[in-house]
């Protein structure tokens, strides 16, 4: 087909005509066909002879671009066909089929071998499906051991759960076992401390059996006695130290009892004015309560030891040191459900009634327990008095970060002063405000119309729970019924 147009073309370029009644495609065939005995050499030559060197030339380019616009037919009706059969299909044929020929196609006679775009496209090709497919292998194989390190990890950590959970379980049985034995302990306590209080008991009145006669008593009076010296007790010697060591805890349950609290107190009530006054009103009730405890427990201890006191110690001192030593029977539990009912029935203060007051029992107990010691002391320590609107004192507290800094009054205060016989040892916390007083007398009348409405409010189980808890009573308090 190409070598018909070839020859029609020459006849074309040539410009010659067919005569004696001949038509143009039998002319053709004559002069330029192979017929028997006509090379193709000689054709050509015959060809090469009627034609210049540019119209040669242009001939051949116009074979040459027929041939491409056939080849591009061709190889778009190649691309259509492989593209049916899938992204892999025909690689083979192309490869067995194609390519080999696509060689010698695009060779001259000088022997020079022009690559084409479509080769270098198809080995291009080539090397990118192969790489394709090394790179969905690795990272196929990189998932599947990623898979497998996922596997170990969880298998891992499923063995360390039942660890764990294992070891919780052992850790709730110790802790029970650790709640009976504390337990146990109170109560062997208990028995000491009644053991210790009958034999102070038999040791008095064994003193007052071996006394001696009136008369002897008479007679040896008669004669001079030397006065001795009585020496200071224990807790006078040590009054210093544990001076320090109390102020210590009292600033240690500001730094961090205190946040706790109102930590919790937060998750209840949203007004922080509300949450400070509580604290302060819990911490003023707080020492209010051990003080009273502290009374009532020395004047057990007085009656009691005043039955036998015979030492080189005065009685207050004998007192004191057996209140510093046994301060572990001092009924803190007592202390904190009577500071909790003081707060109930406060008119400054409102609570939730789906809660109690027994949230902050912790900060409640520790400023008990601070408050007890601290009257040990010598002279004892407590807390400065305060009033909504007072006048700010400098030497009593600071002012909070919320505070207006330029009003002098009051408006309420967040932590007590610790003092000691008018002298401020701690300095306390307060916020104030301009208008302060009508603000505290506005609030004392809505708090009193809310405070009204919650009186009638059932106790909280919770609270219920924690009033109705007896301790074993004191030994003292026993040893002065028995006597």
């Amino acid at each position: 087909m190409i070598f018909e147009l070839q020859c029609l073309d020459q006849e074309s370029i040539c410009g010659r005509r067919p005569t004696d009644g001949r038509t143009r495609s039998e002319g053709v065939l004559r002069r330029n066909c192979l017929w028997p005995g006509n090379s193709q050499e000689n054709v050509r030559k015959r060809m090469l002879k009627f034609n210049s060197c540019d119209q040669n030339l242009n001939w051949c380019c116009e074979i040459l671009e027929l041939s491409s616009e056939i080849q591009r037919q061709l190889f778009a009706i190649l691309n259509e066909t492989s593209q049916e059969g899938g992204q892999y299909a025909g690689v083979e044929t192309i490869k067995t089929r194609l390519l080999p020929r696509l060689t010698p196609c695009f060779s001259c006679s000088s022997g020079r071998i022009f690559e084409t775009t479509l080769t270098q496209d198809l080995i291009e090709k080539e090397r990118q499906l192969r790489e394709l497919a090394s790179n969905q292998s690795f990272q196929l194989q990189e998932l599947q051991e990623e898979l497998t390190s996922t596997r170990l990890k969880l298998n891992q950590v499923q063995q360390d759960l039942k660890v764990s959970r294992a070891q919780e379980k052992d850790a709730q049985k110790k802790l029970d076992c650790l709640n009976d034995y504390e337990h146990q302990i109170q109560m062997l306590k208990d028995k000491i401390s009644i053991l210790d209080a009958e034999r102070s008991l038999l040791q008095s009145r064994l003193a007052r059996r071996r006394s001696p006669s009136p008369r002897h008593r008479e007679n040896k009076s008669l004669s001079p006695l030397p006065l001795r010296r009585r020496s200071p007790g224990r807790a006078r010697r040590t009054n210093a130290s544990r001076r320090a060591c109390l102020i210590t805890r009292f600033g240690d349950i500001y730094d961090h009892r205190r946040l706790d609290a109102e930590t919790f107190l937060k998750a209840y009530i949203s007004d922080v004015e509300m949450v400070h006054r509580i604290i302060y009103i819990a911490a003023v009730e707080s020492f209010h309560a051990a003080k009273m405890a502290y009374r009532q427990f020395k004047l057990r201890v007085t009656d009691t030891l005043s039955l036998g006191h015979t030492g080189p110690e005065s009685l207050e001192d004998t007192v004191l040191d057996y209140i510093v030593d046994h301060e572990d029977l001092y009924d803190v539990q007592a202390s904190v459900n009577e500071v909790i009912r003081s707060m109930n029935i406060n008119p400054k203060i409102s609570f939730p009634s789906e809660t109690d007051f027994i949230v902050i029992s912790t900060l409640i107990r520790e400023l008990c327990r601070v408050a007890f010691s601290m009257q040990t002391l010598v002279p004892p320590l407590d807390i400065a008095f305060g009033i909504d609107g007072e006048l700010f004192s400098e030497t009593k507290y600071h002012r909070s970060f919320d505070s207006d800094f330029t009003a002098a009054l009051v408006a309420y205060h967040v932590w007590p002063a610790l003092m000691e016989n008018d002298i401020v040892i701690v300095k306390g916390e307060a916020v104030t405000k301009r208008g302060a007083l009508w603000s505290c007398r506005s609030r004392s009348r809505n708090t009193n119309r809310s405070r009204s409405c919650s009186r009638s409010r059932s106790t909280s189980p919770l609270l219920a729970h924690h009033l109705s808890r007896s301790r074993s009573p004191s030994p003292l308090r026993n040893r002065s019924l028995r006597c």
